[in-house]
């Protein structure tokens, strides 16, 4: 079986080396010449929550030959339908494509490939990319996990994209993998949305008293649009956060304002990866994350007030006409 990383940044190239060290065979490609030549002359180096470097096979997208029986879409969403044709030579007939894209990625990536070579999973770590061969795990190395599924008929086809997957954590193949994409969706609207306007860290997040409320309400508005929206979002890590934070009553909701560190605390150390793209003056997936809530919401009347605020600021950092700073906070003044 052939497999390889499309878009071998911070999370494939951490991904990589991990399939790598433990046995499996994977290609890691990407644009990044220097993050190539770093990969190919002294192997990829991970640092932060793990240590270790590992010999791997990486190309630029000009060296690719043949067909691959799985690929890892790990490219930002925004040029997904250009990437996805220029793979497509590449994906065996009996290929599948899995996106470990944030949001919703799913359709976009079928409406090219075919909904039968098309599968997802939800990545519950993160990593940052430091370029040259290097990327930082950011995430305890006890919480790499894995949530597989489809949103179409060819279930059939996850096996071995879960064999390569497990090679680095926990894969759960989920049946209502709509839920834990929501569920992950959700986690990313309220931590790397509120990250991308303020540089804070997920840990940063939780210890700044205001910042954590702004962070729980835009939790508890993605869950409550998607009961709206008929959608019931699975357990992460095997917890029900819907449950936990879907609070309806005023003490409920201090208790899941107390439960959040604890709940985020594998993960204090990652930051958003839309806040490195603002921060090098590039367009970030904004829409493809808090966007996606903004719009279920529309389709039923219910208004993802939270949600529309992060975007909207984010785009005034795309546009200059604001810094990234805590700052940024205030303009939940009127909500939160």
């Amino acid at each position: 079986m052939r497999a390889a990383i499309y878009g071998a940044g911070a999370m494939g190239t951490v991904l990589g080396a991990y399939i790598t060290k433990n046995g499996g065979s994977i290609d890691l490609i990407s644009h990044n010449k220097e993050h190539v030549s770093g990969l190919k002359s002294g192997g990829a180096h991970i640092c932060g929550a793990a240590e270790f470097t590992v010999p791997v096979s990486a190309l630029e997208p000009e060296e690719m030959e043949g067909k691959y029986d799985v690929i890892f879409l790990m490219t930002k969403q925004r040029n997904n339908a250009e990437i996805l044709k220029f793979l497509l030579p590449y994906i065996a007939d009996d290929g599948i494509v899995c996106t470990t894209q944030n949001g919703l990625p799913e359709p976009s990536v079928a409406e090219v490939v075919g909904e039968e070579r098309c599968c997802g999973c939800a990545v519950s770590w993160g990593a940052t990319f430091l370029g040259k061969g290097s990327a930082k795990l950011t995430t305890r190395p006890d919480a790499l996990e894995f949530a597989l599924g489809t949103i179409y008929k060819n279930g059939e086809k996850l096996g071995r994209v879960k064999n390569l997957l497990s090679l680095m954590g926990k894969v759960t193949v989920e049946e209502n993998f709509l839920g834990a994409r929501w569920s992950k969706l959700t986690i990313n609207c309220a931590f790397s949305g509120v990250s991308a306007i303020t540089g804070l860290t997920f840990g940063q997040i939780c210890d700044d008293k205001y910042a954590r409320k702004v962070a729980q309400a835009v939790l508890k508005e993605c869950f409550d649009v998607a009961v709206a929206c008929g959608i019931k979002p699975a357990k992460v890590q095997g917890h029900n956060v819907a449950k936990i934070l879907g609070y309806k009553t005023a003490f409920k909701r201090f208790i899941s304002y107390l439960i959040i560190p604890v709940a985020m605390k594998k993960h204090r150390d990652i930051i958003s990866g839309m806040y490195c793209d603002l921060a090098a003056g590039k367009l970030c997936e904004i829409e493809f994350i808090n966007g996606v809530v903004c719009r279920y919401g529309s389709r039923v009347c219910f208004p993802a007030t939270l949600n529309g605020i992060i975007c909207r600021t984010v785009h005034e950092i795309e546009r200059g006409e604001r810094e990234i700073s805590v700052k940024n906070l205030s303009v939940f003044e009127d909500f939160v």
